[in-house]
């Protein structure tokens, strides 16, 4: 009765329980890669910050230069707090990706340790 029980534990463990781990983590990094809209913030890269000074200036040739240079201003504003933002959620995903895989390690070994744990003390090695 407890082999069956140990047999249908570790059977569980490493189908059911690790395809559920597996979609638990994909769902936070997705989460996580959501939340810095990497795609919108690649896609709107050059866009003015915040859309200042975005619309179409009509006057004498100073007017106009005025809103030239003021929506370069404001696109090289808006790039460089994009690409901070980007730079940080990149340095946050791949971090993330580290602590999943430990921890799937984890996941994976933490049935064998016990085994380990037996065969180590039968062998006279203690920690």
């Amino acid at each position: 009765m407890l082999m069956l029980l140990v047999t249908s534990l570790l059977r569980w463990w490493y189908t059911e329980g690790l395809r559920q781990k597996i979609q638990s983590f994909a769902n936070r990094l997705e989460g996580t890669m959501d939340f810095f809209s990497f795609s919108l913030l690649i896609k709107t890269l050059f866009s003015p910050f915040r859309q200042i000074s975005a619309g179409r200036v009509d006057g004498p040739l100073g007017v106009q230069l005025r809103a030239l240079v003021d929506k370069l201003v404001s696109r090289i504003i808006g790039a460089g707090i994009r690409i901070t933002i980007l730079v940080v959620g990149g340095v946050i995903v791949t971090l993330q990706l580290v602590l999943i895989i430990f921890l799937l390690i984890g996941w994976l070994a933490f049935p064998i340790i016990p085994v380990i744990g037996i065969i180590l003390s039968v062998l006279g090695i203690n920690p």
